[in-house]
């Protein structure tokens, strides 16, 4: 698909069109993903934050949110009880909290890797490249680092005190570093358009990213966006389909997010090409103040319950739940890290 296609499906109302898109997206999936469903145990082990992004609940701005931090022992408790749930992978995800110093977390990393034997994917922000490279050292397999929109101006508006040309480094890095490489953006930001989302899905393509998170963007009441509208079901799934059709083989996951818009987003995302989900297995009594946006499924309901109540949505849908570690399905058979420097210096030049 050129721009031209891209912005079309994007646009289209037909619902003959958007059945053959989605239909296409889950035939790709099938041949290029297998019908295999990978579950991947999310961590949130930090609300901390020391960025201010307009739309996330996690901002340093906001006042009214209960901040908490698990402690490393926590952490690894929390893993090793996703190990006893049969989980592959686990993923370490806070806010951008330099609280941890990133030798605990390398230490934490490594008694995953080899008492649990664990898969480890790594989301805590921008972190320099040395810091990248002791947590890939000590044996994090993959980084998820969403850059959110591809549209520098959008960008600056949405993330104030964060640098556009410092988040394509910090992919740059990961993938220098042999990390596979997670990104994503948000659908139905206020002031995104259907030409900047077909730029997402472009430069997914071009990034060659290993995993992908598509996920509608969410208002939260205590953040300056909270009055603006939801993105919708129809606009994500159709942004989904085609990034499957366009990358191919790059591991989507059927967001939470969609989940929290409709009573059957995630089932519907993997009918439209997506292969992952990603529940929440940390405790209860933090769930509720992980509030990138509000409402989020599942706050209440306890791990155990999240892991079966996936695995009977995976088998209803004809899917199976995989039994491997779900890693990259990408073949390197170019460079990346000079896409990344390439899209990065045409951008600024264009800025």
């Amino acid at each position: 698909m050129n721009k031209d296609e891209i912005v079309y499906y994007l646009k289209t109302t037909s619902e003959e069109e958007k059945k053959y898109l989605f239909r296409r997206a889950d035939e790709i999936r099938e041949t290029y993903c297998g019908n295999e469903v990978h579950i991947r145990g999310i961590i949130e082990f930090s609300n901390y934050c020391i960025r201010d992004c307009t739309y996330c609940g996690l901002r340093k701005s906001n006042r009214k949110l209960h901040r908490y931090r698990m402690t490393i022992q926590e952490i690894f408790e929390v893993a090793k009880k996703a190990k006893e749930m049969d989980f592959k992978t686990v993923v370490l995800q806070s806010g951008e909290d330099p609280y941890y110093r990133i030798e605990d977390l390398c230490l934490l990393t490594e008694k995953i890797k080899t008492e649990l034997n664990l898969a480890v994917t790594v989301c805590i922000g921008e972190r320099t490249r040395e810091e990248y490279r002791m947590m890939r050292e000590a044996g994090a397999d993959r980084y998820l680092l969403k850059f959110e929109t591809s549209d520098p101006v959008l960008y600056a508006r949405l993330k104030p005190d964060s640098s556009y040309e410092n988040r394509f480094r910090c992919l740059e890095w990961l993938r220098e570093l042999g990390y596979q490489v997670g990104s994503g953006n948000m659908v139905g930001l206020p002031g995104q358009t259907i030409e900047s989302l077909a730029e997402d899905i472009l430069l997914f393509k071009e990034l060659d990213l290993d995993m992908i998170g598509i996920g509608p963007f969410i208002p939260h009441p205590d953040t300056p966006l909270r009055n603006t509208k939801t993105g919708t079901l129809d606009m994500t799934l159709k942004v989904l389909a085609i990034t499957r059709i366009v990358t191919k083989n790059t591991h989507l996951p059927a967001t939470t997010a969609v989940g929290t818009i409709d009573l059957f987003g995630r089932q519907k995302a993997l009918q439209c090409g997506a292969n992952v989900i990603m529940p929440n297995v940390g405790p209860q009594r933090y769930r509720k103040d992980y509030q990138i946006y509000p409402n989020k499924i599942c706050i209440f309901e306890n791990a155990d319950h999240c892991h079966s109540c996936i695995e009977e949505m995976i088998e209803s849908l004809g899917r199976t739940v995989s039994s491997g570690f779900g890693h990259s399905l990408k073949m390197r058979m170019k460079d990346s890290t000079a896409i990344c420097r390439k899209y990065l210096s045409s951008r600024i030049i264009s800025r």
